[in-house]
């Protein structure tokens, strides 16, 4: 069902392209055909007023003039309101034609245009007709201090790579509140498979910053992958968090498997699954299939996408023309809603709802929350290539998430400027201290690489392939690796220094 609420705009306003209403339904979507180039200016959209529908009996008509015409929740005056979301363009949301709401609009059905949701506008202050979501003082600094930790960490390992001491990272810059408060809204029993940039759900789930620093350096003490996967590969069981792997999409038919598998035992019911993804992977046939297999078997699922704008440097322009991901859901049957990214409040109250439905249908929901990416897409990228730097830095100080939920505790008397200094100060310190530990511990031994890749147990013998491999390194290592420079020195880091390795005679399990 679309909202049933909608807010007007000065007409001054609204004859501009804003982020906060869009288009009438016979006004097509502009759709930019150039991918090595910034986006151009948005087409101005004409003034108008959407229709306020079926469902908005009782209500003042469109037309009714004792109808509050005033900005609905952002302050400065129209011309400083005007100025900003004029250097903000809408087409990065990836759902141009959107505009805010404070219902809570789940459909299953495409009608005209996806609004979406939010409780929060840019500064931190309820919306107008919005119904805040039921959270505690504890939960709430609880999200807001997973939020703040992981700028710390992202900018400590990015700053790292670049000096050559770890090779590779992924920010999670721009999308902080869309991964902490929907990670918030699920359940400690709740499986998560992730893409690569939600590392900030972990934290919040309770990963350690040691098991963090020890997957990112891969050392004796990486639990998650033994240092045999790129850094940012989190896997925690204990957490009911999936293993990352590099290919783009595939743990989503993987999330549609253990969604099933939690519908058909008897013993998980109640629990549910959430899988994350970005705009990019909607784009996989991974996504279709994951979707098409959710929607016919069932199987209780939060499907969350970020949908921050870009696959790596192709702007969402350039990788579809509908309505946003959104529009994919009712396709396949699911109940769908557009949230607020960058808004914390909505983003928990949207997935908790989506969850109750999931759980309650054994089914999958669909969840689009419209972010922005403020880092580069990674260590391995350079997004100053394909869109300006200013605009980057309005996006960061005109919507940024943890900004609008810090001025939220604020106003709430929960939060205030000592303890902000004082969480940073010890954030800081407790991450460069994990940081330093962790670079200074050895690799795991090598025969590390060999294990893991069947399921063999204690008695059985392990493949001859793999015990073949390991033995053309052992005698590799035997014959070079104590006088070849580069292999002497780099066997040091290991554990054992290769010699688990180079004693070729067991061929058990180890």
């Amino acid at each position: 069902m679309l909202s049933r609420r909608v807010q007007r705009l000065p007409v001054g306003l609204l004859g501009r392209a804003t982020l906060i209403t869009g288009p009438p339904p016979d006004v097509p979507a502009v759709h930019q055909t150039a991918t090595n180039t910034p986006l151009p200016n948005p087409t101005p959209v004409p003034a108008f007023t959407p229709l306020l529908g079926p469902h908005a009996r009782g209500r003042h008509s469109a037309d009714d003039p004792s109808q509050d015409r005033g900005p609905a929740y952002v302050p400065g005056g129209h011309a400083a309101v005007a100025k900003r979301i004029q250097s903000m363009s809408p087409l990065r949301r990836g759902a141009h034609e959107s505009w805010w709401t404070a219902d809570q609009g789940f459909f299953n059905a495409v009608a005209n245009t996806i609004p979406t949701y939010r409780v929060l506008d840019e500064e931190g202050r309820p919306v107008k007709g919005a119904i805040m979501p039921e959270i505690t003082k504890e939960e709430a600094l609880k999200i807001y201090r997973a939020m703040i930790l992981v700028p710390v960490v992202d900018n400590i390992l990015y700053q790292s790579q670049r000096q050559g001491r770890i090779s590779f990272y992924m920010q999670c810059a721009g999308e902080e509140a869309a991964v902490v408060a929907s990670a918030a809204a699920m359940h400690e029993n709740d499986e998560i498979f992730m893409q690569y940039r939600e590392q900030a759900a972990l934290i919040y789930r309770g990963f350690s910053l040691n098991r963090m620093m020890a997957q990112c350096f891969g050392n004796v003490e990486d639990d998650s992958t033994k240092g045999r996967m790129m850094p940012v590969h989190y896997s925690a069981p204990d957490l009911g968090f999936h293993t990352i792997t590099s290919p783009l999409a595939t743990q989503l038919p993987q999330a549609a498997g253990a969604a099933y598998a939690i519908k058909t035992d008897p013993e998980r019911e109640g629990d549910c699954v959430i899988c994350y993804f970005g705009d990019g992977a909607a784009s996989e046939g991974d996504f279709h299939a994951a979707l098409n297999i959710n929607s016919t078997l069932g199987g209780p699922i939060v499907w969350f996408c970020r949908n921050n704008g870009f696959a790596i440097s192709t702007p969402v322009v350039d990788q579809y023309a509908g309505d946003g991901i959104a529009s994919r859901g009712p396709a396949y049957g699911l109940d769908t809603i557009r949230v607020d990214g960058n808004d914390a409040l909505a983003v928990l109250s949207a997935v908790r709802e989506a969850r109750r439905r999931a759980v309650e249908g054994k089914k999958g929901v669909l969840v689009e929350a419209m972010t922005y990416r403020i880092g580069h897409h990674s260590t391995s990228d350079d997004s100053s290539k394909y869109r300006p730097a200013e605009e980057v830095q309005e996006w960061n100080v005109v919507d940024n998430p943890i900004a609008r939920m810090r001025a939220w505790l604020v106003s709430q008397g929960w939060w205030s400027e000592a303890e902000e200094k004082a969480a940073f100060t010890a954030n800081k310190k407790e991450v460069l201290r994990t940081f330093s530990r962790a670079e200074k511990l050895p690799k795991p031994k090598l025969s590390e690489m060999f294990n893991d890749v069947w399921t063999v147990s204690k008695d059985d013998h392990i493949p001859e392939v793999i015990t073949e491999q390991r033995a053309e390194l052992g005698g590799l290592l035997k014959k070079y690796g104590g006088v070849w420079e580069p292999w002497r020195k780099e066997l040091k880091r290991f554990v054992e220094e290769g010699e688990d390795v180079m004693d070729c005679s067991s061929t058990k399990s180890t």
